[in-house]
């Protein structure tokens, strides 16, 4: 089987270090990459500085991209932004999601060019969302539409420091196959071999699952809060819609029709890279320091501490807002935290460690924020530095797309 990837939401470039990094051929021949409300298209421009630009690296909204224009693919990768995925009815009584709605996109893609492969990424919320009312609604239509397309899907939440990364950062990785293909097959087999549900599921996540299928990402064998549902028990994709609601776990499974889900713990006992792991050893950008700026310490101590901050509702009900406390600076001796878009203005969320040279607070460096997602060194040289955060924050952890990718490969070889 060939290894042709296209790349949605590209971003500056994740998905493609992390495959390209295993040097086992894969083969990108499509990528998009669009900011909504940019002038300047930073990440798209670094995309291009690395890898060159031709008609298949495309800066254009992606609701505008003909999908069967695509070049023919084995697998499609994309981190997409977590939204309502709720659908109606048109006034032809078709089904249609909702209007700018990225998931729409995928499946569009998806139903155009049928890869036996995709692998996708998101906030690990998604698998509640939207919330109390109707509880994992959303990944369900997700995982519905696949079925629909006539796939099988399974997915993990994964902590990032779990597997020795420099950073705690959970995300959901959703890796879909068609059922076409031999793995989907294989799993299918243990399956109906096995009489009971939970003993299946519990062999298919933890000895057939992708993201352990080398072993490269461990977890106990023993699985905990399992439960199922059937997916096919709905009208149509607006009857799901509407009544779908389901409790989601950190790891799970689709197979036939049905979804198995449960609850793991990592397993992992390799070196775990820490947040002094990453610091540059000498700083010399003053900006950066909190105490060249008159204020900024106090203004971070506030935002880092514990606080009760009186508040009046809507309804002119009155309340205290509580916050706890954040380690103030960062622990060296820890991963950082999960970074995200705002990171280095002054915000609760904006990691402050100790120079190492001066023992001064201060502010992490673009270089640093990549080293936290595992980028090479300067892999965003050349845009602002506030474009170089923000581009880090919506990133992704590129090394551990290289562990899920080598479980990929192992699988493709079957085919």
């Amino acid at each position: 089987m060939k290894k042709r990837v296209a790349e949605l939401f590209a971003g500056v470039g994740g998905f493609r270090i992390g495959l390209e990094k295993l040097n086992t051929g894969w083969n990108f021949v499509y990528a998009n990459q669009w900011e909504p409300g940019k002038k300047v298209q930073y990440a798209f421009d670094c995309y291009v500085r690395h890898y060159g630009l031709n008609k298949q690296i495309t800066n254009i909204d992606i609701n505008k991209v003909t999908k069967s224009s695509i070049p023919d693919i084995e697998l499609l990768v994309g981190g997409f932004p977590c939204q309502d995925y709720s659908v109606a009815r048109s006034k032809a009584q078709g089904i249609v999601g909702k209007k700018g709605v990225l998931w729409w996109d995928i499946r569009d893609t998806i139903e155009a060019k049928s890869p036996p492969f995709i692998l996708l990424e998101n906030v690990d919320r998604l698998l509640s969302s939207p919330g109390k009312k109707q509880r994992g609604r959303d990944f369900g239509m997700i995982l519905y539409t696949l079925y629909q397309l006539g796939y099988g899907v399974q997915w993990r939440v994964i902590n990032a420091a779990d597997y020795g990364f420099p950073q705690r950062r959970r995300r959901v990785f959703i890796f879909a196959y068609r059922k076409s293909t031999n793995y989907y097959n294989e799993l299918l087999k243990i399956d109906s071999a096995e009489s009971d549900e939970y003993k299946a599921m519990n062999k298919l996540i933890t000895q057939k699952s992708v993201y352990n299928y080398t072993n490269s990402l461990p977890i106990k064998t023993t699985l905990t809060r399992q439960n199922t549902n059937v997916i096919d028990n709905y009208i149509d994709a607006k009857d799901f819609s509407d009544n779908f609601s389901f409790h989601f776990q950190s790891t799970g499974i689709l197979v036939d029709n049905k979804i198995y889900t449960a609850s793991y713990v990592p397993d992992y006992n390799g070196k775990k890279a820490v947040l002094n792991d990453i610091l540059e050893d000498n700083v010399t950008d003053e900006s950066l320091f909190l105490d060249s700026r008159e204020g900024r310490l106090e203004k971070f101590q506030y935002l880092k501490g514990a606080k009760k901050i009186p508040r009046i509702d809507s309804n002119g009900f009155a309340y205290n807002y509580s916050e706890g406390g954040m380690a103030f600076p960062d622990p060296l001796d820890r991963p950082a935290r999960t970074m995200l878009t705002s990171e280095h203005s002054t915000n609760r969320s904006t990691h402050v460690v100790s120079d190492k040279a001066t023992g001064r607070l201060r502010l992490i460096t673009p270089l640093e924020a990549e080293r936290i997602q595992t980028f090479p060194d300067n892999w965003t040289d050349g845009m602002p530095n506030s474009a170089r955060y923000f581009v880090m924050g919506n990133a992704l952890v590129c090394d551990l797309i290289s562990k899920i990718g080598e479980g990929v490969d192992e699988i493709l070889k079957k085919e």
